[in-house]
Formats: structure tokens, sequence, C-alpha cells
């Protein structure tokens, strides 16, 4: 008996996929509830699990095809068995069982996507050197992409070299800049020979959603960006002085981002008209704050959302942030959790961003970007000294949010930040 493999209903959001990858060929056995197929949606990614125990008897839609909820994918026939030993045919006769790898090769390439093995074919890896981040720690070609990365790539042995000085977390960057042929390996993409080479490649659905989005926010907004910049030395000491502690009460570690969303939260009840969205001829003012966080990918940029965050504690805020970074690697963040969001906190200084303008976050009336901390000299009570300095800039809907606005906000921002006392007295 056949058992369809079926597209699952996707969110009211979304209304078709693309087939990513499948797990399997055609003729492979498969367990029940064993992945099979990858969907790539706008959003995330989804995986589609065998329905049945039994052997993949057929694929109706290669990689690359557009699918719709319901479509059916393939068949199980539930039951048959592959491999093996030698087995009768319908004749009588004998059928030779095919010859299996052995050792770590055929466990690894059995835990491989196709889209997985492709790229390690290309860079010659040893797929059992791979850390899988997928279900029952499947490669993914996110893994592979990181692995390269990581300068795993099997190359001639060299040298060491004298190990760099260590920079601040935020501030790491190469010693030297790469090649334009290394930065294309390490974002998997690989040449044709030639004096210009060039390569064409299909933008991911996430990719084109972001640029679709990004469009329409610099086309259907009256966008402008305000700045500032914050002394961080204030949370700096207090964090040095507490983190330890507050790692052993909480199991998790003090960062910086906890204190900016504590701030921004408290400055959104002061200015309402930030917090707000335009629906048609509406505004909209949201008694709640959901503040989506900008976590950067291998698949791209996602802002999963944290959920009244007006009412988290600063340990709760740094839990969840970390457990979206480390679920946004493997695609896991689901579309409900980026779905909403009131503000948008976006932090392009742990690339070594000094200063930029992010753009809105639709339909949402603003967004702050946080920026790289880096010492400048600063005129403190007539003297000049050198503080760790951020800059922070604002993008805003005028629309909806008056200039003055906007600076008092950030200004509000900036002046928690310098005093974080004020964060726990609330004045």
């Amino acid at each position: 008996m056949s058992t369809d493999i079926t597209v699952p209903q996707l969110p009211e959001s979304v209304s078709d996929a693309t087939v990513a990858s499948w797990t399997k060929k055609k003729g492979d056995s498969v367990k029940r509830d064993e992945v099979l197929v990858e969907l790539e949606t706008d959003k995330v990614v989804l995986e589609v699990p065998a329905p049945a125990d039994g052997v993949l008897e057929e694929i109706l839609h290669d990689e690359g095809a557009t699918v719709t909820a319901d479509t059916v994918l393939g068949r199980v026939s539930e039951g048959a068995a592959s491999g093996g030993d030698d087995t009768d045919d319908k004749d009588g006769g004998k059928t030779k069982a095919p010859v299996e790898e052995s050792g770590d090769d055929a466990a690894a390439d059995a835990r491989t996507g196709p889209a997985a093995r492709k790229l390690i074919a290309e860079h010659g890896l040893d797929a059992a050197s791979i850390e899988g981040t997928g279900k029952d720690g499947r490669i993914l070609k996110e893994d592979v992409q990181r692995h390269i990365e990581a300068g795993s790539a099997a190359k001639p042995a060299e040298a060491p070299k004298e190990a760099a000085p260590q920079q601040p977390a935020q501030s790491a960057q190469p010693a030297s800049a790469p090649s334009a042929d290394e930065t294309a390996k390490q974002a998997g993409v690989s040449y044709s020979q030639g004096d210009r080479p060039e390569k064409r490649v299909p933008m991911t659905r996430l990719r084109a959603r972001i640029a679709e989005r990004l469009v329409q926010a610099t086309q259907q907004t009256a966008m402008l960006t305000t700045f500032n910049e914050v002394n961080m030395k204030p949370v700096m000491d207090l964090r040095a002085k507490y983190k330890d502690q507050f790692e052993k009460a909480h199991d998790t570690k003090l960062g910086f981002m906890s204190f900016f969303v504590t701030a921004a939260t408290e400055a959104l009840k002061r200015f309402p008209d930030i917090n707000a969205s335009i629906d048609g001829s509406d505004v909209v003012y949201h008694g709640y704050c959901d503040v989506g966080i900008a976590v950067s990918s291998d698949r791209g940029l996602v802002v999963p959302i944290l959920r009244d965050a007006e009412t988290m504690a600063m340990a709760d805020i740094e839990k969840q942030i970390r457990d979206f970074g480390g679920r946004a690697q493997a695609g896991k963040i689901s579309i409900e959790e980026m779905t909403g969001g009131t503000f948008t906190i976006t932090n392009g200084g742990v690339f070594g961003s000094l200063v930029s303008t992010p753009i809105i976050n639709m339909p949402q009336s603003a967004i702050l970007g946080m920026h790289k901390i880096q010492e400048r000299p600063v005129a403190e009570n007539g003297e000049v000294v050198i503080r760790p300095m951020m800059y922070l800039a604002l993008s805003y809907d005028h629309r909806i949010v008056d200039g003055k606005d906007s600076v008092q906000f950030l200004v509000a921002i900036k002046e928690l930040l310098e005093d974080p006392a004020r964060l726990i007295l609330d004045v």
C-alpha cells in the first residue's frame, strides 16, 4: 500500500513553498517521522516527515518546484524493504543487492541533504567531520557553509602562524581582507574558469522576500533617521561587576541587548507614536511592546519577536534572544514567532558597523540601530577623557512620528543607558 507525502498546511500569510531538498532518493528505505523533504517559504524552512515505514516509491516534485498546501510531493510504499541480501525476482531469478558504502562515509551520506552533498563535493570536504544541526544530526547546507567559513576545508598543511592579538567580540575583524575568490567560497559560490567569470543563481525565497519588503519600506514610508551617541561605560561597569553572579543565578550570560530592550520599552511607554502603526487611514496604538530582534542567519536576516517585552526580566530577555540566535541558524524559528511586532532593534555593531541607517520593518513606525562600541575622546566636566562610545540611530516614519518625538525618544534611551539605575527605579 502506498501513502502520500503531502505539503502540510501553510500559515495564513504564506501561499506557497519551494522544494529545497530531498533527504532520500527514489528506492531508499525510510522510517516513519524521518525528515524526507525540506520546503523553503519566504520566512522559514519547513520539514516534511515520512508518513510511514517503507520505501520512497515516487518523487513527484523535484528540488526547485513550487508547491502549495496539501500538494502530493511523493509516495511511500509501506512495509517494503530495499537493499539487503540477494532476493528472488518474479521470474524466479536472483537480483543482486546493491553494494552499500561502509563505515563513516555511509553514515555521513545518509544524514546529508542533497544541497549539502553538492556543496561538500564542490569543496572536497569530509562529510563525517561536519557537525549537523538538523533533526537527528542531519547535515544541512548551512552547516557546510559554516564549516567552510571556519576554514575546515581540505587544504595542504601550512606552517602555524603566530596568533594575532585577541580583539573584543564586537569589533573582531580579519587581519587582512579576504580575496574575492575566498569571499565567494565562504558564501558558497563557485565561479567557472575564465578571465571574467560569472555565476547566476536564483534568489532564495527568503532573500526575495527581504528585498521586496525593503523596497516597499523605502517607497511607502516617509523614512528619516536621527542619531545620537551613548557613553557605554556605566553599562559596561555594571555588567562587569555582576556578570558572574548573574550567570550563576539565571544560567545565562548578561549581554548588552537586555539593557537596550529594557530601555527601549521604557521609552516606548513615554512616546506611544513610536510604538504605533498605520493601518489604511487609521493609526493603531499598541498597549504592549512586542520587540523584534534582528538575527542574522546563513539564510538571511530574520526578526523573531519578544512578546510583551515590557514585562520581561532582563534574564528572560537574554535567554530568549540566545534561543532565537541558535534556532535561527538551524532554521527552526516558526512563522508565528516572526509575525507581528511593534518595534525592532538591530545590532550592526557585532559586525563592526560604526554607523548606519536601518530600514523600518513595516508596518512598524520605527527601528533602533545599535553600532560598534569604540573608545573615543569626549568632553566631561571641561576635560577630555576616553570613553567607550556607541552611535545610536533611530529610523522612523515621519507620517506618524514627529521629529521632536523621535529625538526625545532617542535621548530617553541614551539617558537610561548612561544611568542604568533609572531602569531599576523606573524614573
